[in-house]
């Protein structure tokens, strides 16, 4: 299955995240592979080592939470990266896995634990779930995630290793990530990745400064393009929407067939250029 960029105005094919190649206008492409261009570029950017991992205490007294840190071994390029999970948390496997991936293309990724212990479980009634969200009030998440993002920038940052984070998140996860950079002020965080965001709060948009990488399918009722459209919009700093055609949620993490599985990887190789442009060229 084929994606799309979308800009205010109109929808192109994703080789306009690369500016050699030709726009398109107000069509979807379906399309099984990348531009050779694109697969040559990867090639030379990915040299994967295997990382380490190790879960941490981050923070003080009560403000201290539990994370997991992916790190780079021999290729590593000194970036930190905050990744947020899902409603299933961080020790969720599929959560892992990405972030083990993500580390192994030279990154430090940190993954907090939002949810304090108390993920919500796939075995739960659907009628319990917003009772269950209400207890993660947005003021102790805020506060959670204020202390990540120290913890990395004292890690990486502060020592003079990147000059900025990145931040990457997965539905609830990828809702946090505007809220984040909305706070950030383009402070700590050089680019931000959003797969299929949920709850996001269209009126702190206008306060992000990072550009954010926008993924999402075009069948996902969690996630309409409507209102990825209007948030990049509202942003308006070299954000990019990408929409990837039949797909619902949770696909760029959590595949459940050969085709998502594909669309997955696609979704991978572009963020993965995203990110290394945004934060580690020039470094």
């Amino acid at each position: 299955m084929g994606l799309a960029l979308f800009s205010p105005s109109i929808a192109v094919s994703r080789s306009t995240l690369f500016p050699h190649r030709h726009h398109h206008h107000r069509h979807l492409f379906a399309s099984p592979q990348l531009p050779s261009s694109l697969l040559r570029r990867e090639s030379a950017i990915l040299n994967p080592r295997q990382p380490s991992g190790a879960e941490l205490s981050i923070g003080e007294g009560g403000d201290s939470i539990r994370a997991y840190l992916f790190k780079a071994v021999k290729n590593n390029n000194g970036t930190g990266i905050l990744l947020l999970s899902d409603i299933f948390g961080f020790e969720d496997s599929s959560t892992r896995d990405f972030a083990y991936r993500v580390a192994c293309n030279g990154y430090n990724v940190l993954v907090p634990d939002l949810f304090r212990g108390d993920p919500w479980a796939k075995n739960k009634p659907k009628a319990l779930f917003e009772d269950w969200l209400a207890k993660h009030t947005p003021e102790r998440i805020s506060t959670d995630l204020t202390t990540s993002t120290r913890w990395l920038m004292d890690e990486f940052v502060a020592a003079g290793i990147s000059q900025k984070l990145g931040i990457i998140g997965f539905c609830f996860g990828g809702g946090q990530v505007i809220n984040v950079l909305a706070l950030d002020h383009g402070v700590c965080f050089g680019a931000g990745v959003s797969f299929y965001g949920t709850r996001i709060d269209p009126s702190v948009a206008a306060n992000v400064k990072a550009p954010v990488l926008f993924i999402a399918g075009d069948n996902d009722p969690l996630c309409p393009v409507s209102a990825l459209e209007d948030i990049k919009k509202k942003v308006d700093n070299g954000s990019r929407v990408l929409i990837f055609r039949g797909r619902g949620h949770g696909f760029g993490h959590r595949p459940e067939s050969p085709e998502e599985d594909e669309d997955a990887e696609q979704a991978f190789l572009v963020m993965r250029n995203w990110l290394h442009d945004g934060l580690v060229v020039g470094i």
